[in-house]
C-alpha cells in the first residue's frame, strides 16, 4: 500500500458525499494519488425492438446527466483541496459492473465506498451496491458507514 496512484470514490449524490470525499482527499495528500470521483448514472432500458424515445425525452435525459455531471464536478472543487488532482466522470451502466471496470481501465489501486446501516433481517434479504463490490473488485476497497 505504499503506492496509490488512482484512488476512486463511487458516489450516488447523497448527504455523505462530504464523508468520502474528506478520506479521499486525506490519502491523495498523503500518497500525491489522481482522485477520480464516479457516479454511475441508471441505464436507459433496452426493449428490444423497439425505436429510442421522442426527441424531447432524450432531450431531458441529456440535460439531466449534463446537470449530474456538473454536480459531480461541484463536488470535486468544493470537496478536494485545490492540490489533489481530480477528475469527475458519469458514466451509464449497471452500477457494479461499470464500476469494477472503470476501476481496471484506470488502474484503481483502491476504491472508496459508503456502506449503510441496516437490520440483520434487511442485509439478509437484500444485498448492498458496496457488498456487491466487495465480491467483484480485485483492489482493495475503504468503506465507511454512513448514518441515515
Amino acid at each position: 500500500m505504499d503506492n496509490l496512484k488512482n484512488i476512486m470514490v463511487a458516489v450516488d449524490f447523497n448527504d455523505s458525499i462530504g464523508e468520502l470525499m474528506v478520506y479521499a482527499d486525506t490519502l491523495a495528500e498523503k500518497f500525491g494519488s489522481k482522485v477520480w470521483v464516479l457516479h454511475v448514472a441508471d441505464p436507459e432500458p433496452d426493449f428490444v425492438g423497439y425505436e429510442p424515445g421522442p426527441q424531447y425525452i432524450r432531450d431531458i435525459k441529456a440535460e439531466e446527466y449534463r446537470e449530474e455531471h456538473h454536480n459531480l464536478q461541484e463536488v470535486c472543487k468544493n470537496f478536494l483541496s485545490e492540490d489533489t488532482n481530480k477528475e469527475a466522470l458519469l458514466i451509464q451502466g449497471s452500477t457494479v459492473e461499470t464500476v469494477v471496470e472503470e476501476a481496471k481501465k484506470l488502474n484503481i489501486d483502491m476504491l472508496i465506498v459508503g456502506t449503510h446501516k441496516h437490520s440483520f433481517l434487511h442485509n439478509l434479504l437484500q444485498e448492498s451496491v458496496s457488498m456487491e463490490l466487495i465480491k467483484k473488485a480485485e483492489i482493495p476497497i475503504l468503506t465507511i458507514p454512513i448514518d441515515e
